[in-house]
């Protein structure tokens, strides 16, 4: 990937403000751009795109190519027709935007995008619209329908409980779904690329086991009759005792090494279809990668395996060029990992919250190399404000001297915090060539609206901002810094 010097925002399309209990690909996406541009970001990065699974995490999702039908926008099925000026109306949310309202979501855009597919499938070139895009993307779009249609008929139950005997249901509707969520999104990036803003997307490297992929193909998995036999995690570390067990079901390199990788090589086509360039979570995982029984209760008892390596990537840039990949390379570091990442030329990432804990840390900003994307935080950390709140003294000081601090508070929060905009400004002078900072840094929020607490079940992935939030947002600090800097 081509590292251009220049900057952007990671917002999830969930956290947008919208009128249905959740952001998605209408004109809120759009105001949000022009905000972008208007501030001089060039880049917007959200989440995976995925259907949300367990949780409502979108790295739990129940497709690895499909797009989450909670995004669709009501206003562009309105302006094809597909939906009455009534139902638009009455599909509105009655709540407080600040958080996302999953269930209401769900119920109002199923109701809708049902009451779309009956209109689509009467006109005289509806059927065959649906077959034209199921061939074009008939690598994984077929499983995902028959997945999901038998997934409705048995009550939604993962696959593992469904009854084989219960016919699915109308598989077409979830090719509609599909096709429908596809042309939003494609108009949605064309509208932003116009405005000169660039979509960074984001890819788990596992898949979940309720997925359409390992009900479909569970031969490109560590499975025993069709079940997992190992799954992914990390193992104990100075966080965690016990590690993080995160139950995906791990690869068989050894198969998927048998054509090329073709299911990677697709999965990455598919996903620069969708982003401009995409994120790889939990990148170290194609280096070595710990495996722990499937029925183990903790991650302690896994054992350190080898991924892929290079091949895959070779195969990946033997059928798609040069592609503009992100490393997630965060966590513990070793000189193996270095060495893959150097060899794979992508860009790895940096945090300034990880930067000074003590010692001398690659995430301190003078030590960042230019192809890195650095960042003020993610969507796994606290808020840059919330992170300070919580910061030891010790710690908490050397940051402040670093950044050349010289206000009187702190601890100040709000869209013109001076102490976060000197750490802002720090992260901004840095040789990285992206910088990247959370909307909640812009705004300077507090730590009650951060996106996800890792090891917390509940209560993540609700936040949202109003759109009068953004019109609060110093864009007059962002322009210059972004001007003054070259980003």
């Amino acid at each position: 990937m081509d590292v251009q010097r220049s900057s952007g925002v990671l917002l999830n399309i969930s956290s947008l403000w919208g009128a249905y209990g959740i952001g998605g690909f209408g004109p809120e996406a759009l105001a949000f751009g022009r905000s972008l541009r208007g501030m001089g970001f060039t880049w917007w990065q959200i989440l995976p795109l995925c259907p949300i699974g367990a949780g409502n995490s979108p790295y739990s999702g129940r497709s690895a190519f499909a797009i989450n039908p909670l995004y669709v926008s009501p206003e562009m099925l309105a302006e094809e027709k597909l939906i009455s000026r009534e139902e638009l109306l009455g599909a509105r949310y009655p709540g407080e935007p600040y958080s996302v309202d999953y269930d209401f979501a769900r119920r109002v855009k199923t109701q809708l995008m049902r009451s779309a597919y009956v209109r689509f499938c009467e006109r005289a070139d509806g059927r065959d619209a649906l077959r034209a895009f199921e061939e074009q993307e008939r690598f994984w779009l077929k499983d995902y329908a028959d997945y999901m249609a038998r997934r409705e008929a048995n009550g939604n139950a993962p696959w593992w409980q469904w009854d084989r005997t219960l016919s699915p249901s109308d598989r077409d509707y979830y090719i509609f779904e599909q096709y429908i969520l596809s042309a939003q999104w494609a108009a949605c990036k064309k509208a932003l690329h116009d405005m000169g803003v660039r979509i960074m997307g984001d890819m788990p490297i596992y898949v979940s086991r309720d997925s359409a992929e390992l009900w479909a193909h569970p031969e490109l998995f560590d499975t025993q009759d069709g079940e997992p036999a190992r799954v992914a995690g990390v193992p104990p570390d100075y966080f965690s005792a016990d590690g993080q067990l995160w139950g995906n079901p791990l690869y068989r390199w050894d198969r998927m090494a048998e054509d090329g990788y073709g299911w990677w090589v697709e999965r990455i086509r598919r996903s620069l279809t969708l982003y401009d360039a995409v994120r790889i979570d939990h990148f170290r995982g194609f280096h070595r990668y710990w495996a722990v029984p499937a029925s183990a209760k903790t991650a302690k008892q896994g054992e350190w395996l080898r991924g892929p390596g290079m091949k895959l990537f070779d195969s990946v840039r033997q059928a798609l060029g040069d592609v503009p990949i992100i490393a997630e390379d965060l966590g513990a570091w070793d000189e193996g990992l270095a060495a893959f990442l150097t060899q794979s030329g992508f860009p790895g990432m940096r945090v300034i919250q990880f930067g000074f804990g003590g010692g001398e840390s690659l995430h301190m900003p003078h030590r960042y190399p230019e192809n890195c994307v650095a960042y003020t935080g993610t969507h796994d950390n606290n808020t840059l404000l919330g992170w300070l709140w919580e910061t030891p003294p010790g710690e908490k000081k050397h940051l402040l001297d670093y950044c050349r601090f010289e206000g009187s508070d702190p601890l100040e929060g709000g869209p013109r915090s001076r102490v976060l905009h000197d750490i802002i400004t720090t992260l901004w002078q840095s040789a990285a060539g992206i910088a990247i900072l959370p909307v909640q840094d812009i705004l300077g929020y507090d730590g009650d609206t951060r996106m996800n607490t890792p090891g917390r079940a509940e209560g993540n992935w609700l936040f949202r901002i109003p759109q009068a939030a953004m019109e609060t947002a110093d864009g007059a600090f962002f322009r210059r810094i972004n001007q003054l800097y070259a980003r």
